[in-house]
């Protein structure tokens, strides 16, 4: 099936086919074709998260070619993702967590990690371009006004790209040689969906990240799930994917809404840990604010604001302040570069994954003061750092990502691309988000908004809690079921 050639009945025009069939045969040309190797897949330990989520690694290519070890057929799901930024990782971590919880075994199937396959260095190169622009989107605004915004926004919302994608995906599908067909697959990106049906995996979903309905995540012959209703109608009918055109719309069983996709540990404890944030407050405790830099390492300069803003109150006790950089340790260079005072109230936890599991852990019952930086140079650990400080802290401050859907009142900075405002925008309406912040001042001004009043606070913990008994952050359980009831029926 030439799945570059039409999606849900809408025709591509010849000349996009055609620039399709380029763009794979630059990749075979550049990385090789292994379409014919026979990959091992085989299911190892994955040693840091491994323990918390239930989940095991697969590791493609370690063992004789032929060989598949390890696997739960009856049990098993295969979460299938890339590492572009922290966010695929994020919400892999949150449908591993579910799963887990249900009874099931999952297993992490990194696109991205098997650098001896063509499928790796195809995603890493456009891992590499995509990296750039977001950088440059940050340092140049005639840049980020003439490429990136419209890229992010209109470029990947049409039905054209998904083609070129299609065709590129086809050399990603060797990775799943062995791997057992009728183990169920949820990808947390595109790609891995689009592979895993170009190698007959039986049964996938794919769960779509973005608020902004973009054909870029179109992979026909999956159910695709989606976290709001906005979007469920703006890809039902495939809205603006041809600009002014009407297109076909998506069948009514390939889309499906689930809600947001949220840990289940997040989940279980959204009313215990919104009661301990109002309590703080009520008591005059330090009011606790997770600054999280995300994996392109970008908007330094607006985080070293906020930091130098509520240095005073750090300092007088009103505030205390995680800093998560991820895997980036250049950006501690350059925060204590930018904020002349961090040093003197900053308690490092660096590549200490035990120290940061138990100060975590402390913190949901005990006092914090100062600033408390970390960094780990496992991207598995700087991923899920976030999550296990954000049961703790009180106001995470993020860009509109993929955090823009977890249970937690937020402050939202500028974002990165215009897809993403779509997630604040969402995040507002439903009231466990603040609207975005598209400049420094207007960010101090949420920061101090959040630190001298009561409403602001009372009103997303209020809101967070009637959202769960709503259902809307149960997605990541729904997503599961959907795949495993795939194969069960």
């Amino acid at each position: 099936m030439n799945r570059s050639e039409s999606v849900f009945g809408n025709m591509q025009p010849s000349s996009v086919q055609r620039k399709a069939v380029r763009s794979k045969a630059k990749y075979q040309k550049k990385f090789g074709d292994d379409s014919k190797a026979d990959y091992s897949a085989v299911v190892v330990p994955n040693e840091y998260i491994g323990d918390m989520l239930g989940v095991s690694n697969i590791a493609i290519g370690s063992a004789a070619p032929g060989t598949a070890e390890g696997f739960d057929k009856e049990k098993g799901i295969i979460v299938g993702n890339i590492r572009m930024g922290f966010g695929h990782y994020r919400i892999s971590m949150a449908i591993a967590s579910a799963a887990n919880h249900m009874g099931y075994k999952p297993y992490w199937m990194d696109l991205n990690s098997y650098k001896q396959t063509t499928c790796t260095k195809v995603i890493s190169a456009q891992n590499d371009l995509y990296s750039t622009g977001s950088r440059l989107s940050q340092k140049s605004r005639l840049f980020n006004r003439i490429v990136w915004e419209p890229l992010n926004y209109e470029g990947f919302r049409q039905l054209t790209y998904n083609s070129g994608d299609q065709k590129n995906a086809e050399l990603m599908a060797p990775v799943f040689a062995n791997v057992p067909k009728d183990i169920p697959v949820v990808a947390t990106h595109v790609w891995p969906a689009q592979a895993a049906l170009h190698a007959d995996m039986r049964y996938v979903v794919n769960a779509i990240p973005d608020n902004w309905p973009m054909a870029l995540h179109f992979a026909e012959g999956s159910i695709h799930t989606v976290q709001t209703h906005y979007a469920y109608q703006g890809y039902r009918i495939c809205n603006g994917m041809a600009k002014d055109k009407v297109l076909s719309p998506m069948p009514e069983d390939n889309l499906v809404y689930t809600g947001h996709y949220i840990d289940h540990e997040l989940v279980a404890n959204i009313e215990e840990d919104c009661r301990r944030r109002l309590e703080r407050k009520a008591q005059g405790k330090p009011m606790r604010f997770l600054l999280t830099i995300g994996g392109a390492g970008a908007q330094k300069e607006i985080f070293a604001a906020i930091i130098n803003e509520l240095m005073p109150a750090v300092r007088e006790k009103k505030a205390a302040l995680y800093v998560n950089i991820g895997d980036y340790m250049n950006v501690w260079d350059d925060l204590k570069k930018m904020c002349p005072d961090i040093g003197m109230s900053t308690t490092t936890h660096f590549n200490n994954w035990n120290d940061t599991v138990k100060f975590a852990g402390d913190a949901l019952d005990g006092d914090v003061e100062g600033i408390h930086l970390f960094c780990h140079d496992n991207i598995f650990e700087a991923v899920y750092a976030t999550n296990l400080l954000m049961r703790s802290c009180d106001v995470l401050v993020t860009k509109p990502s993929e955090l823009a859907f977890y249970p937690v009142p937020k402050l939202f900075i500028k974002r990165i691309g215009g897809h993403e405002q779509w997630g604040a925008i969402h995040s507002a309406e439903i009231g466990d988000g603040t609207l975005e912040c598209r400049d420094i001042p207007h960010t101090l001004q949420m920061i101090n908004l959040f630190l001298e009043d009561h409403t602001t606070l009372e009103g997303m913990c209020g809101c967070i809690v009637r959202n769960k008994e709503n259902g809307i952050y149960d997605g990541a359980y729904e997503v599961v079921r959907i795949a495993m009831e795939m194969k069960n029926s």
